[in-house]
Formats: structure tokens, C-alpha cells, sequence
């Protein structure tokens, strides 16, 4: 498979919930986190948003629930690049929790100048071919579980 980017946290007793297990929007931010640090490990670090004005904002997320998380556990995250263009990049995360697979979220991120009023971007050069170096392949991505799909009942 194709490179996974790497991320690992302890979960704090604060995003737990009333139910004794990880608050569904603490999810949301170990994803976050997790990108966080990708981002800085392909060169979007802080020197990189000073130096230049430009960020990564999020566009959308999809998230999938398969485990309760609970206090003091250690959740380890994957993130893999599905695809990227000048402009954004398309994530799939996998987030585990004693070794089984907790959640799965997928995110599109918009890389954005951020003066004088922010908008669209085209990304460095070298950041996108470290992206693209990392992509998925189209048979790994057809082999994905828990894919986006449109809501409904």
C-alpha cells in the first residue's frame, strides 16, 4: 500500500462523555490533529504559514464510527492521500484503538493564500509531488472500506 502518514495520541479525560467513552466530536478533532501533523511533515509546518501567508482549510469531512474509544486509551491514526491537484488534497484516515479499527474519516483540504482576503491556492511545487509521491494507487483506492456515500434513510 501506498505511504501512511502516522499519528498517535492518549485520550483525555475531557472528550469523554457521559456514556464513558470518546464524545463523537473528539473524533473529529484526533482526525484534525492527525492532519496537523501531516501537514507539517510535508511542509505546510508553521515556518511555511509564516513565511508565506498560506494555510490548509477543510472543506469537508465524512466519518464512519465502528468502536467505542475509551479513557487512557492510545489511538494511533493513518492517513493515506487519495488524490491532489494544484489546489487540494482528498484524505483517508483510519483511526485505531487497542488495535482494532475505531474509525475512518475522509477529508478534502483547500490550500489557501490567506491575504489579502483568503482564497484558493496553487500549493509549492515540491509539496505536491511529495503528495502525489504518496498517493494512493486506483486499485487501493477501489479497495477502501467505508467510502463517502450520500446520505439517506
Amino acid at each position: 500500500m501506498a505511504r501512511a502518514f502516522q499519528f498517535e495520541t492518549a485520550i483525555q479525560p475531557d472528550w469523554i462523555d457521559y456514556n464513558g467513552h470518546m464524545r463523537d466530536a473528539y473524533f473529529g478533532l484526533v482526525f484534525s490533529l492527525a492532519v496537523d501533523a501531516m501537514q507539517d511533515e510535508v511542509g505546510f509546518d508553521e515556518a511555511y504559514r509564516k513565511r508565506t501567508g498560506c494555510t490548509i482549510y477543510l472543506l469537508e469531512d465524512h466519518k464512519y464510527f465502528l468502536r467505542e474509544v475509551k479513557l487512557n486509551e492510545r489511538v494511533r491514526v493513518e492517513s493515506f492521500v487519495v488524490n491532489c491537484d494544484a489546489k487540494r488534497f482528498h484524505l483517508h484516515m483510519r483511526m485505531y484503538a487497542g488495535g482494532e479499527l475505531a474509525s475512518v474519516g475522509e477529508f478534502m483540504e483547500l490550500h489557501v493564500s490567506q491575504t489579502p482576503t483568503p482564497r484558493a491556492a496553487p500549493m509549492p511545487d515540491a509539496i505536491l509531488v511529495t503528495l502525489q509521491a504518496a498517493k494512493l494507487s486506483n486499485a487501493e483506492v477501489a479497495a477502501l472500506s467505508h467510502r463517502p456515500r450520500p446520505m439517506g434513510f
